[in-house]
């Protein structure tokens, strides 16, 4: 069955970023488009669902489901969350520490001190792999006061999460990727997602950071959409 893919990257993130699954979307005759927040030089990108035949799979990293329009929420027969979450700041001890964390991260984006703090956190998304592994960066150019405002504005989303959009069907297929060694996702926070997609297939990457560098997700999820 032919398939519709959409694309959206994570709080900090890049559409640029996509480029192997773009590859793989084409080795198989998929429809492939990859949203853009616009955070950096790359202007914003919106996403709908073509009219054309095959499956509409939502392919999300981190924040992703949260930065894409209920309208293409709503129409996904699939979903597949990489490095996601149920409420990114979860209760308890963890909850208090990543709040403290956000509250210096959105001081720094206010202040002089953003782009050392956006290298920083791209520095733990791409671990234990180098930043410069990274496909692009947000960083490849100097912040604009625009990419700024929205780091901000998507920040505090971020903070508030208490699960998934509510546009987003819990009857359609759903597969989880988690990574081991995440170290922007706490494992609290990857547990809440699990307990609110109980019947979704899971695969686990114990060695793979944030990003998922030097893993074998594209392969493994598109063979993942090609089984449903």
């Amino acid at each position: 069955m032919r398939c519709q893919l959409i694309a959206m990257h994570g709080w900090a993130g890049d559409g640029r970023s996509w480029k192997a699954w773009a590859a793989a979307a084409a080795s198989l005759d998929w429809g492939w488009q990859a949203a853009d927040r616009g955070y950096g030089s790359a202007p914003i990108q919106q996403v709908a669902w073509p009219d054309e035949e095959g499956r509409r799979v939502l392919i999300a990293h981190s924040l992703g489901p949260h930065l894409i329009s209920d309208a293409v929420l709503a129409q996904a027969e699939a979903v597949v969350l990489l490095a996601s979450f149920g409420a990114f700041v979860p209760p308890g001890r963890a909850g208090r520490r990543l709040q403290t964390a956000l509250n210096g991260m959105a001081s720094a984006l206010e202040g002089a001190q953003a782009e050392e703090m956006l290298e920083t956190f791209l520095q733990q998304a791409a671990g234990p792999e180098p930043i410069s592994a990274l496909p692009s960066t947000i960083l490849a150019a100097p912040l604009s006061s625009e990419g700024r405002s929205r780091l901000l504005q998507d920040l505090r989303l971020l903070a508030g999460t208490t699960g998934l959009p509510n546009a987003l069907s819990t009857e359609i297929p759903c597969l989880l990727v988690e990574a081991g060694r995440d170290g922007i996702v706490v494992p609290e926070a990857r547990a809440l997602l699990r307990q609110e997609r109980p019947q979704a297939s899971v695969i686990h990457y114990e060695q793979a950071g944030h990003c998922l560098l030097n893993t074998t997700v594209v392969r493994d999820v598109m063979t993942w959409i090609a089984s449903l």
